[in-house]
């Protein structure tokens, strides 16, 4: 019997097998100003929005860079209070052709380089959500052929109608506070989005986990107007049962939003959930 040997011949086009990189061009690692205590954080550019070449975080939060390094939620990470609070300016050059994932691998790495933060992974159960499907059936409406739930980082605010609620003309989801009458509502417009998109909205309206449990596919339109939240509070008590008081004359709550709205229905559960847990981190960046 003859037995045959195969040769396998692996061909590598040359600017498609060199090494993704895992560090930025270059960066600028500093505290912030103390005449900027007061402004507002902001994160512009990236991959996605109109400024790929350069990300840039202003008067940021350690944490909060850590959050878009590992896309997590707050509650999925736990560490020294400082993390909250020193303040920081980080400047950095993006590689042309450089994903959100391969920028995500980018900043993990200048965490460990640049503040010697190192961290491990625990599974802790938390208190959150099941999103549901209400009796009456979902109110969300199937996005119309042709429109897909891809969406840019907004790095500029949505336009707005009198009411000061987003306009949206392309797919996206935008959430800002406007006025109906006289009374401040929070305001979320959703166009071509999956249930995924409301989740992760919810999570961080409620500062929970939120699992989806619809059995919904697709992208949908939808919009919810509620009562804004009370900066810092969590969800609603997980013992409440039955629809929560809507008396107030700043209009439903969000729970209340999400059942009368969309038609779903925010269960109360708990959840496994992947915890961040920084066992070190150095308050004063290497130098640049």
């Amino acid at each position: 019997m003859r037995s045959m040997v195969y040769l396998r011949i692996l061909f590598c086009v040359p600017a498609l097998c060199q090494p993704v990189a895992q560090s930025f061009e270059a960066t600028s690692v500093k505290p912030a100003s103390p005449a900027a205590a007061r402004a507002w954080p902001t994160i512009r550019g990236g991959p996605g929005t109109s400024d790929p070449a350069r990300i840039t975080f202003t008067n940021v939060t350690l944490i909060s860079v850590l959050l878009r390094a590992y896309n997590v939620m707050p509650y999925q990470a736990s560490g020294p209070a400082w993390l909250s609070s020193e303040r920081y300016d980080i400047t950095a050059t993006i590689p042309a052709g450089t994903t959100k994932e391969q920028t995500a691998r980018m900043l993990q790495n200048l965490l460990a380089e640049r503040f010697g933060l190192a961290l491990h992974h625990e599974t802790r159960d938390l208190q959150g959500f099941e999103l549901t499907v209400g009796k009456g059936g979902s109110k969300l409406k199937v996005s119309s052929g042709g429109q897909t739930g891809a969406s840019e980082e907004p790095d500029s605010p949505p336009k707005t109608d009198s009411n000061g609620f987003p306009v949206l003309n392309a797919p996206g989801l935008e959430m800002m506070e406007g006025v109906r009458g006289k009374t401040v509502v929070s305001f979320l417009n959703a166009k071509a989005q999956p249930i995924s998109a409301l989740t992760d909205r919810l999570s961080r309206e409620f500062r929970q986990p939120i699992l989806d449990k619809t059995g919904l596919s697709g992208n949908f339109d939808f919009t919810l107007e509620f009562a804004p939240q009370p900066p810092g509070a969590a969800g609603p008590a997980p013992s409440m049962e039955g629809p929560p008081d809507t008396s107030d004359e700043s209009g439903p709550n969000l729970l209340t939003a999400v059942q009368q709205q969309l038609g779903l229905k925010l269960n109360p559960a708990r959840i496994a959930v992947d915890v961040l847990i920084v066992d070190r981190a150095n308050r004063l960046p290497i130098g640049n």
